[in-house]
């Protein structure tokens, strides 16, 4: 058998599952509200808890994973 079948369906698959199990944790696990503010906005003082612009939080993100692959 072709090996690129079995790949496709498992690909397939995989997508499903994540957007299906996913779709239930936000709704009947999590509870998410889009319209819940969320600590950074709620609790903001300037020092601990300040909202930060998508790029910015995306670089700190980025950064903390990248940083501890050469170790």
């Amino acid at each position: 058998m072709n090996a690129l079948i079995p790949a496709t369906i498992l690909i397939i698959w995989l997508v499903l599952g994540y957007k299906i199990y996913g779709r239930f944790i936000e709704k009947k696990v999590l509870q998410v509200d889009p319209s819940r503010p969320t600590p950074a906005r709620e609790l903001n003082d300037g020092i601990d808890y300040s909202p930060a612009k998508k790029a910015l939080l995306f670089g700190h993100h980025f950064s903390s994973i990248a940083g501890a692959g050469p170790i």
